[in-house]
């Protein structure tokens, strides 16, 4: 049987070895796999579909091993990984990334997976062996993580790699006779040190460690903490855009546009925000202020931002917002958000209704307020997005930051929206209420839906609009009133009332006390309508029309008018 290349890696006689007890290529793909989740999770955020994939493959790749074996037995070198006698890993360069280097420099010389531990122990072993890959020299080595997760499927052989990588002692190598030293000298007084007048000694100095007082103490503390809280991750940023906007090498520039890609990874699954938010700015002013700059440089560096704004990407920011137990502070969101590009404005709209978590929603919320107020164009644009989540939040946005130029878009949608889109339209309306709006509000008296009618109403006579009172008269003396329910009726009478003053208390004293013909009264719920509506007039007029009804035999127009009279002023 001739075995692959890869098992003769390590040179001698293929004979000498022994045979391997199934195919050599499982284990070795199984090891490429593992090498590749480890380095996907370095790469991307632990929901990416990438990460996922490379996990998932590592997970099957197990399967044709465990029909024939249910223990894999490695031993490591520092360029090699043998299973069997057999290379199944050969790396050469002692590079960080390499998975042989990684194991040996932290003592391991043997690696044991059992049958069952890709379920989930597999996936711990890729974060730590990832972890280890970018671990500073004070942090936990490679042994310390294994012991601290106590594996029940994979088990492990190593040494102090400390021990071993100490130099010998020569036990001929001479060493020097000890020195003795005199007694008598010991004894001998000290010789005084005279100095001459005017002259000062230092011993006559404290100089013990403690020679600084309290307030210069308390200073040194303050000043060493500040420093250590300090985000040095930002001077990084600064300092890589010097160098690109200092060196016009093309070669010089592509290699910093490649560090800052991967940075901004780094930086997203570390959720430092604010950081994000300072290397987006700060690309865009080096993309404008680097001398020299081909367009194609140009669109390299701005190429991140761009990224970085796209749906997929704000997309999965925003899942991973949903996710976190700890929230960053709305600053760093906002920071962030205003580096985006008008273009993710729409992405962020359509997440509002989808985030489960109270306190992720309400910063994102105000966020987004932040964002579409410095780009009314585009939220005026959303208004007519074919996802009615993103339109429906446009349209809300739009009322909230008084948008006047999305008045017309709101008014096409009083004639071509469902009626949860033209209720939003009518109160953004209500809230830009501008003399460009308020006609729009008018029309909306009309509207097919109750809900809609009824909001119109009550923002016409909030917003004092005098313009419509004709159209109000109109519908409350209309055929259509009477068959209204109660909310309706009132909305209208209430904004009839707010703005007709005395001149429509004939009308309204007409509805609640005239008789008709054979005695008969007007609709019960109509009369404490317009009792309403007197009671909001206020005059002494309106005063003595309410009181003509005060022992009316209705209990609902008699309670009507008792509100209205308590609240006229004295």
């Amino acid at each position: 049987m001739t075995l692959p290349t890869a098992s003769r890696a390590a040179g001698g006689s293929d004979l000498a070895r022994p045979e391997p007890p199934f195919n050599i290529a499982l284990v070795e793909e199984m090891l490429r796999l593992l090498s590749r989740a480890v380095r996907a999770h370095q790469l991307y955020l632990h929901n990416n579909p990438t990460y996922l994939r490379a996990l998932d493959l590592l997970r099957n790749a197990f399967v044709p091993i465990w029909t024939h074996t249910d223990t894999l037995l490695f031993d490591v070198s520092d360029t090699q990984i043998s299973w069997g006698g057999h290379v199944v890993v050969n790396e050469p360069d002692k590079t960080g990334d390499a998975l042989p280097w990684v194991l040996y420099k932290d003592g391991i010389r043997g690696l044991t997976l059992l049958k069952g531990v890709e379920a989930q122990e597999i996936v711990t072993l890729v974060q730590i062996l990832a972890k280890v890959r970018k671990a500073a020299p004070d942090e936990d080595d490679l042994l310390t993580l294994l012991w601290e997760h106590e594996f029940a499927g994979i088990r492990y052989r190593y040494i102090d790699a400390g021990i071993e990588s100490a130099a010998a002692i020569d036990r001929e190598e001479p060493t020097d006779p000890p020195r003795l030293v005199d007694s008598v000298a010991l004894q001998e007084p000290p010789r005084e040190n005279l100095l001459p007048p005017g002259v000062i000694s230092m011993d006559d100095f404290d100089s013990t460690l403690y020679f600084l007082d309290d307030s210069e103490i308390e200073y040194l503390r303050g000043e060493i903490q500040t420093h250590y809280a300090s985000d040095l991750r930002g001077n990084v940023v600064s300092v890589l855009l010097d160098v690109f906007e200092q060196q016009t090498d093309p070669a010089v520039r592509d290699e910093i546009c490649g560090i800052l890609d991967g940075l901004l990874v780094q930086l997203l699954a570390g959720s430092h925000l604010r950081t994000v938010a300072v290397l987006l700015r700060e690309v865009n002013v080096a993309a404008n202020r680097a001398r020299d700059l081909t367009p194609a440089q140009r669109e390299l560096l701005l190429s991140l931002p761009n990224r970085m704004s796209e749906p997929e990407a704000v997309s999965q920011l925003l899942q991973s917002l949903d996710e976190r137990a700890d929230l960053p502070p709305q600053d760093e969101l906002n920071e962030l958000f205003e580096q985006l590009r008008v273009g993710a404005l729409g992405t962020i709209f359509g997440w509002l209704g989808r985030i489960n978590s109270a306190a992720v929603r309400k910063l994102l919320e105000a966020a987004a307020e932040r964002l579409a107020s410095a780009n009314t164009a585009e939220l005026v644009r959303l208004i007519g997005a074919p996802e009615r989540e993103i339109a429906l939040e446009a349209v809300r946005r739009s009322g909230a930051a008084k948008a006047q130029a999305a008045v017309p878009a709101l008014a096409r949608l009083l004639t071509q929206g469902d009626p949860g889109m033209r209720l939003a339209a009518v109160q953004s309306l209500a809230g830009i209420a501008t003399p460009g709006a308020m006609p729009h509000l008018e029309r909306a008296l009309d509207d097919a839906d109750r809900e809609v009618r009824v909001a119109a109403a009550k923002a016409l006579g909030a917003r004092q609009y005098r313009a419509s009172l004709a159209k109000l008269e109109a519908a409350i003396t209309g055929r259509r009133m009477p068959q209204a329910d109660l909310t309706e009726k009132m909305a209208f009478f209430e904004a009839y009332g707010v703005l007709c003053g005395e001149p429509g208390i004939q009308l309204l004293d007409g509805i609640l006390n005239r008789r008709g013909l054979f005695g008969q009264r007007e609709d019960p719920e109509l009369r404490a309508c317009a009792a309403l509506a007197l009671g909001r007039i206020g005059t002494d007029q309106a005063t003595a029309a309410l009181r003509r009804a005060a022992a009316d035999k209705e209990i609902l127009v008699r309670n009507a008018v008792n509100r209205a009279l308590r609240g006229v002023p004295a």
